[in-house]
């Protein structure tokens, strides 16, 4: 999957963060127990012990079947003895064991199975809660949804000019967004949402972000002129970063750009989106494209390739309506 080393940096520091407070926690209860039976600490020692003895019979080697056998059959006793002791206070040696977040790997992010090494599964959801936490911070409202998209606010009369009311076209888009989001892969087309603003491009770019990460992809969600701010202070940078924003730009499952042509304009800018739009083009990766303007205004603001490249390899989408932010009011 297309994470970020942050995104992976976040999520192993997640666990790291969960295995040290359920060690610790674990080690307070211990002392405690300790504090207020004496003797366990006692048989605690001694269980240690057997298993450092074991450890010097084997590096002395020799004829060590015996004496290992005698350690083992040694701790097992004084196991079950502490055992019997601490079910007196009310406590268990499972009270020792620290109660990790995640039984199978220990809250270490990887397990052992069959002499392979394999993430799990608590892992990839930390990686999921990460690009989440990152998609909201750069994202311009909340998390949105496709439960919480209100078709209440689309007019069903269809207005001159259209050929059908905004009420059916935007349930339309709707559906097709819900199927993309269902089955979304690396190999999903691209997506052009054009039309006026606060008609729920945003939103649904957003509905879709959420379903594709909670499947385990890796996306990213910015604006056009953020993207163009960064690349360009990057570029001009003396000291640039161990991964760039271009190459995350390039590498992650889907790019989701809003607001495209709000950007301030320049060759810079131009050159940077093209460029970004067309290597993802070519290599297969889906991008979802918003805009507020109108064709021919892109073509004045880019060049006619420039958009013939974006709208003949991505979905068009028209949004029609009012304002519903307007009418939310």
């Amino acid at each position: 999957m297309g994470y970020s080393r942050e995104i992976k940096r976040k999520a192993a520091q997640t666990l790291s963060e969960r295995r040290l407070d359920a060690e610790y926690k674990a080690d307070k209860l211990k002392q405690h127990i300790f504090s207020t039976v004496p003797e366990a600490e006692e048989y605690e020692r001694k269980i240690a012990s057997c298993g450092i003895n074991a450890a010097r019979t084997i590096v002395k080697g020799g004829d060590v079947k015996e004496k290992l056998e005698n350690l083992k059959t040694l701790s097992l006793r004084l196991q079950r003895e502490q055992e019997e002791l601490l079910n007196l206070h009310g406590y268990t040696r499972d009270d020792f064991r620290p109660k990790y977040h995640c039984q199978k790997c220990s809250d270490k992010g990887f397990y052992e199975y069959e002499n392979r090494t394999l993430m799990c599964d608590c892992l990839k959801k930390a990686m999921v809660d990460a690009a989440r936490e990152e998609l909201n911070r750069n994202s311009p409202l909340t998390l949105s949804t496709f439960e919480d998209f209100d078709l209440k606010y689309y007019a069903m009369d269809i207005d001159e000019g259209f050929p059908r009311s905004a009420y059916d076209q935007m349930s339309a888009i709707l559906r097709f967004c819900k199927r993309y989001a269902d089955t979304f892969t690396t190999d999903s087309p691209s997506i052009f949402m054009r039309g006026l603003t606060g008609l729920g491009k945003t939103h649904l770019s957003l509905a879709i972000a959420n379903e594709v990460i909670q499947k385990g992809y890796g996306v990213i969600y910015v604006t056009a002129p953020r993207i163009c701010s960064v690349l360009e202070k990057e570029h001009f940078s003396k000291n640039r970063p161990e991964v760039s924003t271009e190459e995350l730009l390039l590498e992650c499952d889907l790019l989701i750009v809003d607001d495209l042509g709000t950007e301030f304009n320049s060759q810079f800018s131009n050159t940077a989106l093209y460029n970004l739009f067309n290597s993802r083009l070519l290599s297969g990766k889906p991008v979802i494209i918003s805009t507020n303007l109108e064709l021919r205004e892109l073509r004045d603001l880019y060049t006619d390739r420039f958009v013939s490249r974006i709208i003949g390899q991505a979905k068009r989408l028209e949004f029609y309506g009012k304002d519903v932010r307007i009418l939310k009011k």
